[in-house]
């Protein structure tokens, strides 16, 4: 997937500081940022907007990313969105736990930005080539 300022992301993190880093660096690739500080917001969000990737924080209040990305992946409108996982809990704990959600990516906090701008370019690519 070319990106352009077509392409949607939504960026959910309850940790609101680290959601206007990523929020800036990636309206910055260039694309359309939406911007969640919690799950339920998140998926209403994704139901609404029909992002073309979604990053979730893994821990957030009220529903989880790991429930958010379910939710995603169960919602027939949303099947073409791709999500990358962001948290802090560990790598090894996140590569075992973000596929059994469906995620197509994770990255562990903390990260660079560049990682987080090739893994947004990676899981379009991937999503597109479906």
């Amino acid at each position: 997937m070319t990106m352009d300022a077509k392409t949607k992301i939504l960026v959910a993190d309850d940790d609101l500081e680290i959601l206007a880093l990523v929020a800036r660096h990636l309206s910055a690739l260039p694309a359309e940022v939406v911007e969640a500080s919690d799950g339920e917001e998140a998926l209403r969000l994704a139901q609404r907007e029909k992002p073309d990737l979604v990053v979730l924080d893994v821990m957030m209040p009220g529903m989880s990313g790991w429930e958010v990305c379910r939710a995603i992946r169960e919602d027939e409108a949303l099947s073409g969105t791709g999500v990358i996982m962001l948290t802090g809990i560990g790598e090894r704990l996140n590569e075992m736990t973000s596929p059994l959600y469906g995620a197509d990516g994770f990255l562990d906090k903390p990260f660079e930005l560049d990682h987080l701008s090739a893994k947004v370019r990676e899981v379009l690519d991937d999503r597109d080539s479906d």
